[in-house]
């Protein structure tokens, strides 16, 4: 007898999939794309092992459809608009839009067509990558599980205890950003549970949609690189690129999920773009690469030198936190700005085992490559050099 599908629900995605959709849907609905899946560093055993299993997952997915609790919960957010939910009660993945192969050792995901039918994959895909390799690796999941629980609740006594003394301007908020890499669907809800139970005033909601309904948590997300980089597809110049993304944004959106993501192209790129008009617009920025202390210095510096109070602004932190280090950001930052941090497999897979640094970016858009010129060594990916070239001579980036 086959065990059940390691999806739940076409909702068990990242709140951001769903904003981005729905903005995509709105502006470019005819855009295509490409996705494809990559491991960063290398697994304990083959990842070409898990194709026939993967394969299994993606069929199950492909016969998934919302259900109609799902699409009201959707509804009820205030920006989620009601074509969008019109849109998704009738979507269903497309099998022959996702394939499967493996060159010797590695596993090879590819998601090609239209953008609205392929950009979620993503998700699914990692989180089905990551618990089928988990089940096969270990042996004892019971001692898995034990060391698990014992390095939450040492993260629970962490928060507990530095923030005891006090004092700062704002208060300590995390959120869990860990639905791609988790350990495990089940591991993922007692964390959740348990958080929400034992710290309550700092632990402020989830990016996984589906257990935030479930355990009535606030959803939390905006924006991820794949909207930004689409639009270097999207016939403005190249250099105008992120303009035309967060004109769109403050077009579709109009002053909710105001949390600009500004490592598309670096973040002296970005803040040459976010001008005053973009600055008063957006509730705050996320960082997701460089060194995160220069980042948040030189966004208070960009505040003040257009005359905007960052007390009123806000930072959130989402690369590769620890529980250790957010507290050591937060200290640095709390006085002089709001803060927020999205921390992810350091919640939900913080087992004691060597994690998978998986990812599935999208590659090209309406036939032409796009790229992500990370602040961070190993983040860029893309097929064509000559574009890559071409984007940091555009941008003045030196990051190789």
């Amino acid at each position: 007898m086959s065990s059940a599908p390691i999806v739940r629900s076409l909702l068990e995605s990242d709140l951001y999939k769903f904003t981005m959709w729905q903005a995509l849907l709105h502006q470019h609905p005819g855009a295509r794309a490409e996705y494809i899946f990559h491991c960063r560093n290398r697994p304990a055993y083959p990842l070409a092992d898990l194709k026939e299993d993967v394969e299994r997952e993606l069929d199950a997915l492909c016969e998934m459809t919302f259900r109609q609790d799902e699409l009201d919960y959707l509804a009820d957010l205030r920006y989620i608009k009601s074509d969008f939910v019109d849109f998704l009660s009738l979507f269903r993945f497309q099998r022959r839009f996702i394939e499967v192969s493996v060159d010797g050792e590695l596993l090879c995901i590819r998601a090609s067509g239209p953008m609205v039918h392929v950009m979620s994959f993503e998700i699914f895909v990692l989180f089905i990558v990551n618990e089928l390799y988990f089940r096969k690796l270990v042996s004892d999941p019971d001692a898995v599980l034990a060391e698990g629980r014992r390095r939450l609740a040492d993260k629970i006594a962490l928060v507990r205890e530095g923030l005891s003394d006090g004092g700062q301007h704002f208060p300590f908020e995390f959120s869990d950003f860990g639905l791609r890499r988790r350990y495990s669907s089940a591991w993922h809800d007692e964390v959740l549970t348990t958080l929400a139970r034992e710290l309550p005033e700092y632990f402020k909601g989830t990016s996984n949609v589906w257990l935030a309904k479930q355990l009535n948590l606030v959803p939390i997300g905006t924006m991820a690189h794949e909207y930004l980089q689409a639009h270097q597809a999207f016939g403005v110049r190249l250099r105008d690129f992120q303009t035309a993304a967060l004109e769109g944004w403050v077009h579709e959106f109009r002053g909710d999920l105001g949390i600009a993501l500004t490592d598309v192209v670096g973040m002296d790129a970005f803040l040459r773009d976010f001008d005053l008009y973009f600055a008063k617009l957006f509730d705050g920025l996320r960082h997701d690469s460089g060194d995160p202390f220069v980042w948040g210095d030189k966004a208070i510096a960009h505040y003040e030198k257009l005359r905007i109070k960052p007390l009123s602004k806000r930072l959130v932190f989402s690369d590769a936190l620890t529980m250790e280090s957010s507290l050591a950001l937060y200290r640095y930052f709390a006085d002089r700005i709001q803060t927020g941090f999205g921390i992810g497999t350091h919640l939900t897979n913080d087992m004691g085992l060597t994690t998978l640094n998986i990812v599935m970016k999208m590659v090209s858009c309406n036939g032409q490559a796009v790229a992500k010129l990370s602040d961070s060594e190993g983040k860029t990916l893309c097929k064509d050099e000559t574009f890559l070239a071409y984007l940091r001579q555009v941008f003045s980036h030196g990051t190789t």
